[in-house]
């Protein structure tokens, strides 16, 4: 039974676990660029440009201002892209897959009666899983898209191309250091383990159906009528067996009796003559 099983808490504590890593290596996330740009008039250079941006990446709404190397002049420059749709999905299912999965361990250690009555909590269970499988490997798939286009959005080089004076030979435009995405890249991770366990978690679930006992009547309905027919078959075999060898024996020769008259026969002809 997965319900009374010892690792059926564990498992739980995995999927809670995991969940709580996705949505918060996602969600928490804050980082940034640092840019320097050194004009020919160093009067007009700027050799520590910020640009920071987080969660949820709605990166075309991140501007910083950088110089020109035209005299005081300063240019406005906005990053490209927004990727804020896939990462709020993929953090909004591993929030209700957190809460799911607490209210679920909740009702199968207290309430496990109830979730056993009619049917109707297995069932609920199954098709719930079923959904957050579903939800995790599309909100992986697309926060892994999403991730791909933060990293080129968010690369220095791509981020120099946007201004102006980097594109004068005699202004020199380097990046001092590029963000640090590896609390993204781990969140990608968790989000497809999450997928992982709640999809090996459907079987589990669907042990507790009603489907399954029925089809498990089904499957043994069968083999109990195939085995009794067996044994009925092997019973007549016995006893045909035993009444033809009883027969062979009878029509193998003669009985004692017979052949003792069948002896006398010639003494008796003896005697006579």
């Amino acid at each position: 039974n997965y319900l009374n099983s010892k690792q059926f808490p564990e498992y739980e504590d995995w999927i809670v676990l995991f969940a709580i890593f996705a949505f918060a290596t996602c969600g928490g996330y804050s980082g940034g660029l640092r840019l320097s740009v050194d004009c020919a008039n160093k009067t007009e250079s700027d050799l520590s440009i910020d640009v920071a941006f987080a969660y949820p990446f709605r990166l075309h709404q991140v501007t910083f201002e950088v110089p020109t190397c035209e005299g005081k002049e300063r240019q406005k420059v906005s990053l490209i892209g927004d990727s804020s749709s896939s990462a709020e999905f993929f953090v909004t299912v591993a929030v209700f897959a957190f809460l799911y999965s607490l209210a679920a361990t909740v009702v199968y250690i207290f309430f496990q009666n109830k979730y056993r009555e009619n049917n109707r909590g297995p069932l609920i269970d199954f098709i719930v899983t079923v959904v957050f499988s579903f939800l995790w490997l599309v909100g992986s798939s697309a926060w892994a898209k999403g991730l791909s286009d933060v990293k080129v959005a968010t690369d220095p080089k791509e981020v120099l191309l946007l201004m102006s004076a980097c594109k004068q030979p005699s202004n020199k435009c380097t990046a001092v250091h590029s963000p640090v995405m590896s609390s993204l890249n781990t969140s990608v991770v968790f989000g497809f383990l999450n997928f992982i366990l709640w999809a090996g978690n459907i079987w589990f679930v669907f042990k507790e159906t009603g489907w399954h006992s029925s089809s498990q009547r089904y499957l043994s309905d069968p083999m109990e009528k195939h085995s009794s027919s067996y044994n009925r078959g092997g019973y007549n075999q016995d006893s045909y067996g035993s009444s033809s060898g009883y027969n062979q024996q009878a029509s193998l020769g003669p009985s004692s009796d017979e052949f003792g008259q069948q002896s006398a026969a010639p003494a008796s002809f003896t005697n006579q003559m």
